[in-house]
């Protein structure tokens, strides 16, 4: 039985967070040895070649054009934003930590949706947000012996990424998504060789550390992919809470990968956004209901 649009958003969601969070714990494992523009060039060429022999497979590459599409390229502007500062967070702070910042990305993203196309959101809403990001502030822990300011990237990070997704839910329906994913690997592959010289210059790769890129280059191939469906599929309101599922990954493969063993602050503070960015959607699937337009005519929430 073929899965319902919703449905189908919500497992690439899920699958979306599973390949992106476990892209992130193999950039992490090579951040002592490389910098950032290194790894996205590296990453970012692997990822290119792979989507590229799959765009010619399809039989996509007469049709390469379409990938100028200036939503495509405002997309992907995000896309290398969000990549340069995360990858920068992600080597000096816990990969829990920054995938627990990254979960307030749905009320951003409402946020976003409000102050750029003028959705209207209501006081339970902005509450909602308000807690997301009291959330945010445990998590980043702004007392001077516990802050580390680096954990300010990841929190940008989240800005980037709200406007690629907001982009993404705007792109032409006939757009296929494996050109839109070709594009942000190409541009992030582009952008990552600028910056290898700025952020230190060329370091050698040990065959771990390709290795460990190679990996992360088919999961963002793969996240690319997922990411771009999920966000294209079913409602808004039912597919984008999967976005909590990083939460769960985050926390195995750091405690995995690195020992990370999560505290209270943020328990406290993954608890609190969590619980903000769901009260949110449910307040927005309220809101788009025939019960809610009937009951509630005049007050958007």
């Amino acid at each position: 039985m073929p899965l319902s649009q919703n449905a189908r958003g919500a497992v690439m969601m899920t699958l979306a967070m599973g390949v992106f969070t476990t892209n992130d714990a193999f950039v992490k494992l090579v951040t002592p040895e490389m910098n950032v523009g290194q790894i996205m060039f590296l990453r970012g060429l692997m990822t290119t070649a792979m989507l590229l022999l799959l765009a010619r497979q399809a039989g996509l590459l007469r049709d390469i054009r379409q990938m100028l599409h200036r939503k495509v390229i405002l997309r992907s502007t995000f896309e290398i934003g969000a990549a340069i500062t995360y990858i920068s967070a992600l080597a000096h702070i816990d990969l829990a930590v920054a995938a627990t910042i990254l979960l307030s990305l749905p009320l951003a993203v409402t946020f976003g949706a409000w102050l750029i196309f003028k959705e209207p959101v209501g006081w339970r809403r902005w509450s909602a947000i308000m807690v997301g990001f009291v959330g945010v502030l445990v998590v980043l822990r702004p007392s001077p012996e516990d802050f580390v300011p680096a954990s300010l990237l990841a929190v940008v990070a989240v800005f980037f990424t709200a406007g690629r997704d907001l982009t993404t839910r705007r792109l032409p329906p006939a757009l296929p998504t494996l050109l839109v994913s070709l594009f942000a690997a190409l541009t992030n592959t582009v952008f990552g060789a600028a910056l290898i010289l700025p952020f230190g210059g060329w370091s050698p790769v040990s065959g771990t550390a390709l290795m460990h890129l190679t990996a992360a280059a088919v999961l963002l191939m793969a996240g690319y992919q997922t990411i771009v469906i999920a966000m294209r599929s079913g409602e808004i309101s039912v597919v984008a809470p999967f976005r909590y599922t990083s939460l769960i990954f985050s926390l195995s493969l750091g405690f995995y990968f690195f020992g990370e063993q999560p505290d209270a602050y943020m328990a406290i503070g993954a608890s609190l956004i969590v619980a903000s960015g769901l009260y949110a959607f449910y307040r927005e699937k309220r809101r788009a209901s025939p019960l809610a337009c009937a009951t509630e005519p005049r007050v958007p929430h």
